[in-house]
Parts: structure tokens; C-alpha cells; sequence
């Protein structure tokens, strides 16, 4: 990121927010190519306005995953397959069986569900085993040095995966593979972060709607629409805002392509045959024992992440920019030796930048009654010290 971007970049988050007007009324995602924008301009026009774009299939021309995992003819070489990852399980998830709000999983080896796949292919793509999709497989985890995918200069400020990374317990890098009619109903990502997915092969169909659709999307009760294509959303007694939602935003992505969804867009995806890689009681405060613990576990429960934990995410987002700006006037080999390879591309106006992020959302926590609350022995350091010490190195940095 340069000097000007990181400048743009601070006034707009102190602006008003984006407009998807332009969404609503039909605009298409851009479509991108890899000369089309530096680093710094994908920044400026897609991650800070929250816009969709497609990238053309340049940018996963040299991945081994293309060149290995597919055969000449365009389909799914599942003989190397077999032969490289066959004997470990997977994640596979019923397409025909809604069970609140999703697919139910199981998990079974790959070579079995790769047999499953071509014979349901054979059998004219039905099955009594239902249509099963292999999704939000961790391959990354289980295979760290695998080289057959690389992300993307444009995705690589990743502080999710770089959280799990330094505290080595989960990732959120998925790989899928499903036949033509697998699906994945009405959703957002995972903590409302944005994702990236690209298609080794394959064809699948999006349909997007800008963030603030789904509230029309919604029954009386508040529940979101399963499947947005269904008929039941003209029931107006059911789904009375329907009416108020934009159509959705379609798109076919191509073997090779990689689409970008920005934050909170919800989203339905199709599979026209494909493997994919991707990167979501007041009266009883005052009289029960231990109510802000219970709180802490609804929250992780229900989010998937407590205030405890949320603030250690914030902390080795800060500590990893503020290695990144040390390095940058003291001993940048030892950084290099000490932290991954992508932070040294993020350089000095994005380290900036995401320090001025974690200050404000980690202003806005001191000031959140709840997390007062926490015990203060289980953060390290303070909250209070941490935010001494951002403080502190963005000051050094600008004068």
C-alpha cells in the first residue's frame, strides 16, 4: 500500500459508509485482470468500498492444484487424487437434507467419496445416497507445505488465518469439491469477514446480495431464508419485506477464476461440476452466579469466538504490525526468521493502516461495559498497554 492509499484509506473510515445503490439496481462485478490493478488500487476500489470483483484466471495460471488436479479434458483427475490424499477424511455434506438451516455433515475417507462422485456422475448425477458435497475440508492444516495453491498479493492481509496460525488451533482455508447439483444454501461467511474462492475447475453460480438484503430476506420470526430461490418467499403473511429485496447479483465463475465476496454480502452457491478453494435476558443479570461467564459462553457458542479470545485476536494482529514497522529501522533478517512470509509483503502503509483498525475497535472495547468485566489477570498485557503501545509506534512512524 502507498502513502496516498493508506491517507484515503483513514479519511474513509471516518466518512460515510459505502453506498451499494449501484448492487441493487444490477451492477455486475467487475471483472479483473492481472494487469488491471496494483495493490494498492484493488485496495482502494474493492476491500475499502466492500465492492465484488472476478479475477481472471491469470492469477492461478501457475498453481500445481491446475496443473495436477485436472486432466486435459477440463474434468477432475481423480486418479492423482487417489493417489496423493485418498486415505484421509474429509468433511461431506448431504445436499438433500436441511437440518436447521444447513446440510448435515459426515466424514468418510476421500477415495470414498471420489467413488460416490463418479457413480453418481454415471448414474445420470442421482444417488441413493442423496447429492453429497465435500466441503470446508482443512487441507491446509493437514497439509501445511502442500504448494498447490498460493494466495493471492490482493488477499494476503489475512488477519483471520494469521489469528489461527500464531495460536495453531484452527484455519479457515477450505477446500470443496462437489458434482454438478451440489449447493450451499443462503449464508454469510464465518464472523462476517470476506472471503476469496477460486475454481480449479468446473463452473459454479453465485447469487449475491449487498450487505442489508437479508433483513427483506427474513420470515416473521426473524429466521433467515434457507433458500432464496424457493417459493415459499412469495408468502407474504411469512416473508412480509420480500418485496423490498433487490434480485441477486449472478454470477457463473469459470475454471481458473477467483471471485472475491466482501464483508457481510449473503450469498447461495451452485456447482455445475467443480473443486474449489476457499479462504460466520436482562431479569436474570442481577440474580444469577457467575452471569458475565455464562454470557462468554453463549457468545462462543453462538459466534464461534469470546471477548477473552477476540481480544487475543486484536493482539497478534497489533504485535505482528508492530514487528513489521520495527523491522522496517532495526534487524529484518530476524523478522524473517520469526514470522511468515507474507506479513514482510504487507510493508509500512498497510501495517499502518490495520494499526489504526485494531486501535479503534480496541477503543470501542474498553468502552463496552461487558468487556469491563472480564478479569483483567487472564489479558496479557493490558488492554490499557497495548493501546499505550500502538499508540506509541504510530507516533514513531509518522514523525
Amino acid at each position: 500500500m502507498d502513502e496516498e492509499t493508506l491517507k484515503s484509506a483513514l479519511v474513509f473510515f471516518r466518512s460515510d459508509r459505502t453506498s451499494y445503490g449501484e448492487f441493487r439496481k444490477g451492477r455486475k462485478p467487475d471483472y479483473l485482470r492481472k494487469s488491471d490493478r496494483s495493490y494498492s488500487q484493488f485496495f482502494r476500489d474493492f476491500l475499502l468500498p466492500n465492492f465484488p470483483c472476478i479475477l481472471s484466471p491469470e492469477f492461478t495460471e501457475g498453481w500445481r492444484s491446475r496443473q495436477e488436479w485436472v486432466k486435459g479434458d477440463g474434468k477432475p483427475d481423480f486418479e492423482h487424487l487417489l493417489k496423493h490424499f485418498g486415505d484421509f477424511v474429509v468433511p461431506v455434506a448431504n445436499c438433500d437434507v436441511k437440518e436447521y438451516n444447513a446440510n448435515p455433515k459426515h466424514n468418510i475417507p476421500l477415495r470414498d467419496y471420489l467413488n460416490y462422485w463418479r457413480e453418481h456422475r454415471e448414474s445420470g448425477y442421482s444417488s441413493p445416497q442423496g447429492c453429497l458435497y465435500m466441503k470446508d475440508w482443512h487441507m491446509h492444516r493437514v497439509f501445511p507445505d502442500h504448494g498447490v495453491y498460493s494466495t493471492p498479493l490482493f488477499f494476503q492481509s489475512d488477519w483471520l488465518n494469521e489469528y489461527w496460525d500464531s495460536i495453531q488451533l484452527d484455519d479457515y482455508r477450505f477446500v470443496y469439491m462437489g458434482p454438478k447439483g451440489s449447493w450451499t444454501p443462503f449464508h454469510a461467511d464465518v464472523f462476517r469477514s470476506y472471503s476469496w474462492s477460486a475454481n480449479i475447475c468446473g463452473r459454479k453460480k453465485w447469487l449475491l446480495f449487498p450487505p442489508g438484503e437479508e433483513e427483506h430476506l427474513k420470515d416473521h420470526s426473524g429466521n433467515l431464508i434457507y433458500d432464496v430461490q424457493s417459493p415459499v418467499l412469495q408468502d407474504k403473511n411469512r416473508y412480509p419485506k420480500y418485496s423490498q429485496c433487490c434480485q441477486p447479483i449472478e454470477v457463473v465463475q469459470d475454471a481458473g477464476e477467483v471471485i472475491f465476496v466482501p464483508s457481510s454480502w449473503h450469498h447461495q452457491v451452485y456447482n455445475l461440476e467443480l473443486m474449489a478453494v476457499q479462504e460466520e435476558i436482562r431479569e436474570w443479570k442481577n440474580h444469577m452466579e457467575g452471569w458475565n461467564q455464562h454470557c462468554q459462553l453463549l457468545l462462543k457458542s453462538c459466534t464461534g469466538i469470546n471477548y477473552n479470545e477476540f481480544y487475543t485476536f486484536l493482539k497478534i494482529i497489533a504485535k505482528n504490525r508492530i514487528a513489521v514497522l520495527e523491522a522496517t529501522s532495526g534487524d529484518s533478517a530476524a523478522f524473517h526468521r520469526t514470522y511468515p512470509a507474507e506479513l514482510s509483503t504487507l510493508g509500512v502503509c498497510h501495517s499502518v493502516f490495520d494499526l489504526h483498525q485494531t486501535e479503534d475497535v480496541l477503543t470501542s472495547m474498553l468502552t463496552n461495559e461487558n468487556f469491563s468485566m472480564l478479569d483483567s489477570d487472564l489479558l496479557d498485557p493490558r488492554p490499557e498497554d497495548l493501546l499505550d503501545e500502538i499508540k506509541e509506534i504510530k507516533d514513531a512512524v509518522s514523525s
